[in-house]
């Protein structure tokens, strides 16, 4: 005699605590499901339109500089600490977790044209228009004000336009009318470049090979060096001048550089005649750039006001911030937890912004993880639906860099329509039509 019998362990559907959720269980075998697609679905498209519900992404302000904010820097150890240097020539020390100005002077008459802290976050450089090279010691807990002092002061023969710190080696270097590459404990450069231009706006060591330079300068160049070695590499000539430049962190030779042409433009330095990818959102000029920790995002300002983050492999941004009163963006930073994105503007005010709009902050709880997770999911598998990615990419921005973008976008079209009758009516083979990421480059001098 055969006797079926039902066995429920109560381990299986009670709360072990009354802040439990119910138990319930659940069948997952697929043939019981035939709906499961389109439930999926419509819970992708709610996600994203909450996401463009809850998409705050403006923290907080800092506000104490007199005049725009020209240039910052990240200390390389400690998250919550950044300096800002300004037009008047008043360089500030922020604590971001309290908002609060913790430390500032007057370093330089006019400009402070460029910052850099060294690599344990002991000293930092600071240049300025008035031909000056000052080093700081980082100030600790209570020290006085009264008595700070940079401890030691350069004067070189022209104005500097940017400095960078090196990576591994108490060496500095710095940009004006040449490149000239520093000791901490000299007063005279240990090494010199100049290739053929009048200025160099702009440099940056490689944060991977940290023996690596490359420079902006105002002939339309990006040009690379080896500090080791007493000549250049290599250089690209483009259309437009660039403004600015940032290495990618995790890839050794990709690096990102911010063009007057409204477009940012990221290379493999080993292959410079051609951009690897072409970010096009911007309507005006862009003035700064950066990467995020993990390298696969940049962040960019620019003369139209806003601020943009690309994902390094799109040419179309992300997500687009601006706010009413913020005017021209001068530099950009993103913080070394890469969940923040600072932004120094021509209005006096340092911004603090989330690099993903819509992200809670604090801590999640841990069902509060595993449903952003599940929703992300979702978003990622349902990213290409007509409806999930029109909503996603919708953007309310003002009306000058709307109307901009539009004749923008006529131009181009313009542009493709005259090519293709040109192609129509010309023998095969004899047009070419010149690539997005080649048409830009003028040429390559080794």
């Amino acid at each position: 005699m055969k006797v079926k019998v039902l066995c429920r362990n109560p381990q299986d559907y009670l709360r072990q605590r009354t802040t439990d959720i119910h138990k319930v269980p659940r069948n997952l075998d697929p043939a019981l499901h035939p709906l499961e697609g389109p439930r999926e679905y419509v819970r992708a498209l709610n996600a994203t339109k909450l996401d463009r519900v809850f998409a705050k992404p403006f923290v907080g302000s800092l506000s104490g500089h007199t005049d725009g904010v020209y240039c910052m820097c990240k200390h390389p150890t400690k998250l919550s600490v950044l300096l800002s240097g300004s037009c008047d020539g008043e360089v500030r020390i922020w604590n971001l977790a309290s908002r609060d100005c913790t430390w500032s002077f007057v370093g330089h008459e006019g400009f402070v044209r460029g910052l850099c802290m060294n690599q344990d976050g002991s000293l930092f450089v600071s240049v300025g228009e008035d031909k000056l090279i000052k080093q700081w010691r980082y100030p600790g807990a209570g020290e006085s004000q009264e008595d700070y002092a940079p401890v030691a002061t350069i004067l070189g023969k022209s104005v500097y336009l940017g400095i960078d710190h090196h990576w591994s080696k108490p060496v500095f270097a710095t940009c004006g009318d040449r490149v000239d590459v520093w000791d901490q404990s000299r007063s005279e450069p240990i090494r010199s470049f100049s290739w053929g231009v009048d200025s160099v706006g702009c440099l940056g060591f490689n944060p991977v090979e940290h023996n690596v330079l490359a420079t902006c300068g105002s002939d339309r160049t990006v040009a690379l060096y080896d500090v080791r070695t007493a000549s250049p590499l290599r250089k690209v000539v483009l259309e437009m001048r660039s403004n600015s430049l940032a290495w990618n962190p995790t890839e050794a030779f990709n690096f990102t550089v911010a063009n007057e042409d409204s477009n940012l433009y990221t290379f493999d330095m080993r292959r410079l005649d051609k951009a690897l990818c072409v970010h096009s959102d911007h309507v005006m000029a862009v003035l700064g750039v950066d990467y995020s920790p993990t390298g696969r995002e940049v962040v960019s300002g620019s003369f139209d006001k806003t601020l943009r983050i690309f994902r390094v492999d799109e040419g179309r941004c992300r997500d687009v911030y601006h706010t009413r009163r913020m005017q021209r963006i001068f530099c950009v930073r993103w913080s070394l937890d890469s969940a923040y994105v600072l932004s120094g503007s021509d209005e006096t005010n340092i911004r603090l912004w989330k690099a993903e709009a819509s992200r809670t902050l604090g801590k999640l709880s841990g069902r509060e993880a595993v449903a952003r997770e599940y929703t992300e999911k979702l978003k990622e598998k349902y990213k290409h639906h007509p409806q999930v990615r029109r909503i996603a990419r919708h953007r309310h921005v003002p009306g000058m860099v709307y109307r901009a973008a539009k004749e923008k976008r006529l131009v181009t079209e313009a542009q493709r329509r005259k090519r293709r009758n040109i192609e129509r009516h010309s023998k095969a083979g004899t047009v070419d039509e010149p690539s997005t990421k080649k048409k830009h480059i003028v040429s390559v001098v080794e």
